[in-house]
This record gives C-alpha cells, structure tokens and sequence, in this order.
C-alpha cells in the first residue's frame, strides 16, 4: 500500500481523484469510480470529488 496520496499522471480518466484514492487504499479503480458515481446520485459526490482534486497534489 502507497504511503503517499497523489493524483498519478497516468491511469486517469478526469482528475485522478479515482485512481489516488484507490492505488492508496488498494482497491480496484472501478470500485472507487463505482462509489463516487453512486454519491453522485445521491447529490455529493461532485462536490466531494472536486474537493478532493484541489487537495490531493498532484505526482512529481
């Protein structure tokens, strides 16, 4: 498991908010995607996702 949370360069579809998140806590990517669609739904996983794509920096 990855010590480190940050946006990869690859592997991303939009911000890599995802794909951090998942390589963090290794989990699949789809279920993350998965998750944040479903709060989506339910009216905040937008706002969540883009809070976390302001504060997850980005890879070197």
């Amino acid at each position: 498991m990855s010590k480190a949370l940050v946006r990869p360069r690859s592997g991303k579809i939009l911000a890599g908010v995802c794909a951090a998140l998942a390589t963090r806590f290794g989990v699949p990517k789809f279920l993350v995607r998965l998750g944040f669609l479903i709060f989506g739904v339910v009216g905040i996983g937008e706002i969540v996702y883009i809070l976390l794509w302001i504060m997850i920096p980005k890879q070197d």
